[in-house]
């Protein structure tokens, strides 16, 4: 019997030392969107936007997963729920990026993007929720090349965020 596997979301954003009080609370209630859903949150494992989508993915019943940047499982914060330590410092923000179905943005600076961008190469869908500040703001909406051949897209919140994200990969799942 073939098992069906859980659609993973990747959840990027501020770090512990930059992350402000709208951001922590959009990826708490994105890590509960998800759980509600029946998803899964992947991060990168360590505090700010990370840690709250983690803490909200587990009040809501739901699973994480913290891709370390470190080689040391204990730098995982305290709701992660299966960390791997990569010991490839920001070379990790790829994987984060590759790992989820779908990257949703909360804010952010120049390491979000990064991860954003590595995505949106991908063709991943790619949903930045307006209002939660930083490179989330800047990018909800755009197109990152010339190409416009895709978008990031622009969510008003959390819940609306994971509707797209899912909607989106749906689509692309399907068969032509």
């Amino acid at each position: 019997m073939k098992m069906k596997r859980r659609f993973q979301i990747s959840v990027i954003g501020y770090n512990h030392d930059s992350c402000t009080k709208v951001a922590y609370e959009a990826a708490y209630r994105l890590g509960r969107s998800i759980a509600a859903k029946g998803g899964v949150v992947v991060c990168g494992g360590l505090g700010g936007v990370m840690e709250a989508a983690c803490k909200g993915a587990r009040d809501g019943g739901g699973m994480s997963v913290g891709i370390l940047p470190s080689s040391d499982l204990r730098d995982a914060n305290r709701y992660v729920d299966f960390a791997v330590a990569t010991g490839l410092g920001h070379a990790r923000n790829f994987l984060v990026a590759y790992s989820g179905d779908a990257v949703v943005v909360v804010g952010g600076g120049a390491g979000t993007l990064i991860e954003a961008a590595a995505a949106y190469q991908l063709g991943k869908p790619v949903v930045a929720i307006k209002g939660s500040g930083g490179i989330a703001d800047e990018i909800a909406g755009r197109h990152l090349d010339s190409r416009k051949t895709s978008r990031i897209f622009e969510a008003a919140d959390s819940a609306e965020a994971v509707a797209i994200a899912m909607r989106v990969v749906q689509r692309k799942r399907e068969p032509k």
